[in-house]
């Protein structure tokens, strides 16, 4: 019996584990962690047959003929390294899955704008009677799908930089790349490496789809991507490329491969990126053969995304909204600039490399205040001390922001009260999705009690 190993006893890597198990490999799973929960999972995988292993580091054997790690094993750690040494094949959860998943995938990633990119992918190939769930960064862990009895029609996969620097052979039959702006360069290094391993997905995929407003994506031109779809919210003038295979904006309508789709203001989400999203997904399922009342059906019906300009309730005339889901300097400047001013803004959290000029020159413009929480608080405050704004309050927690951007927002008239941190969350959290969750809880329960 073959032996793998997994690392990270999240949901990808208990996915991989089932899969692997079911394929007949004998299988460990390791975390190093030792949480409570985790104890009790390692009860429950030892009745499947699966070990786990809790509290330690990994370190290779010879005899492993398979390593899967999870998406926040950093690649070049050196236990992966002295494993590939050693000869023993290292690939993510995502490589797996494609490996026993042989529908065709839809394949999305970028800095900003994958999660709603896919989720609006994921929405039309539904309406149109497809079985294409969402995967990935959002959704189903990608093994999961290969673990279900029916197959999908298509896979829908969010794909970090992460993932496809450990899944360098998944090749889908379309990928979307949203957006390019410094991320992750504490693992990542340089914007060239992160560049080359997010263009690494598109030169594997078939059929590429680009968003040509993007700078970065823009600078890098026909030259480098000649046969893409090149999307623009300016209209036909500003589109790259082949303008009968781009897809853009013109009198309100989105074109797709030169024919009219739907109305743009089909879609209820704010903001000139979420029209860059529709864009984008709208070529992806036009080129996929997607009936376009299908899609305008299906765009006309989306709610919006968890966690991205996420209206949460409205007191007092205050909209709360809860953008946990912009873990960056440009993901925040975009969510603050999508709402009405003035705002009051909560931010911070764990801080990230980046520039943070454009999101400073957007507080000024439309932030009565600021409330800062998490680690990167004192920092946060230092910089925009220096650029003359001092609106700006040090509270720490999500507990103590909440009463106090209602308090702030009432006394400033404020419209909007937004969670838009800028920073990733685990200073306090697990992910920014347990980040988003606690705001919601809050704003429910705190507003609904104290200030009714």
């Amino acid at each position: 019996m073959p032996i793998a190993h997994i690392i990270g006893l999240g949901k990808s890597g208990i996915a991989a584990a089932r899969l692997l198990k079911r394929e007949g490999w004998e299988v460990t799973l390791s975390d190093r962690s030792s949480s409570p929960n985790l104890l009790k999972q390692q009860q429950e995988f030892a009745n499947e047959g699966i070990h786990v292993e809790l509290g330690q580091s990994f370190e290779p054997v010879e005899s492993i003929e398979l390593i899967v790690v999870s998406p926040g094993v950093p690649w070049d750690s050196p236990a992966l390294v002295r494993a590939r040494e050693l000869g023993i094949e290292t690939i993510g959860e995502m490589a797996l899955a494609w490996r026993y998943l042989k529908s065709p995938w839809v394949g999305i990633t970028g800095t900003n704008g994958k999660t709603t990119t896919t989720a609006l992918i994921a929405a039309i190939f539904a309406e149109a009677g497809l079985y294409a769930p969402a995967c990935g960064n959002i959704g189903y862990a990608a093994c999961e799908l290969a673990l279900a009895e029916k197959p999908p029609d298509w896979v829908i996969a969010e794909i970090s930089s992460y993932q496809i620097e450990s899944s360098p052979f998944v090749a889908p039959r379309i990928g979307v790349l949203t957006t390019l702006t410094p991320d992750h360069l504490s693992r990542h290094k340089t914007l060239e490496n992160y560049y080359n391993i997010k263009a690494h997905l598109l030169k594997k995929s078939e059929l590429q789809v680009i968003n040509g407003d993007d700078p970065c994506l823009r600078q890098q031109g026909v030259d480098i991507w000649p046969d893409a779809c090149w999307t623009s919210v300016k209209g036909e003038k500003e589109l790259l490329g082949n303008t009968d295979f781009g897809a853009y904006i013109q009198d309100g309508w989105v074109i797709a491969q030169s024919e009219k789709i739907l109305p743009a203001d089909s879609l209820r989400m704010v903001g000139e990126h979420n029209l860059q999203n529709l864009l984008m997904a709208v070529a992806a399922a036009n080129l996929a053969g997607i009936d376009k009342s299908a899609i305008a059906r299906a765009i006309a019906k989306f709610p919006g995304v968890s966690h991205r300009l996420e209206h949460i309730c409205t007191w007092e005339g205050i909209d709360f909204i809860n953008d946990s889901k912009a873990t960056n300097y440009d993901a925040a400047q975009v969510g603050l600039a999508s709402v009405s001013a003035p705002a009051i803004l909560i931010a911070g959290g764990d801080a990230k490399e980046g520039d943070d000029r454009a999101w400073i020159d957007t507080i000024k413009a439309k932030a009565a205040a600021v409330l800062l929480i998490g680690d990167a608080a004192s920092l946060f405050g230092d910089r925009l001390k220096q650029a003359n704004y001092n609106a700006w309050e040090i509270v720490e927690t999500m507990e103590r922001a909440i009463p106090r951007a209602a308090e702030l927002g009432r006394q400033n008239h404020a419209k909007v009260v937004l969670l838009s941190p800028a920073c990733a969350s685990f200073d306090q959290y697990q992910n920014f999705e347990q980040r988003g969750d606690h705001f919601r809880q809050l704003c429910l329960e705190s507003l609904a009690k104290e200030y009714s």
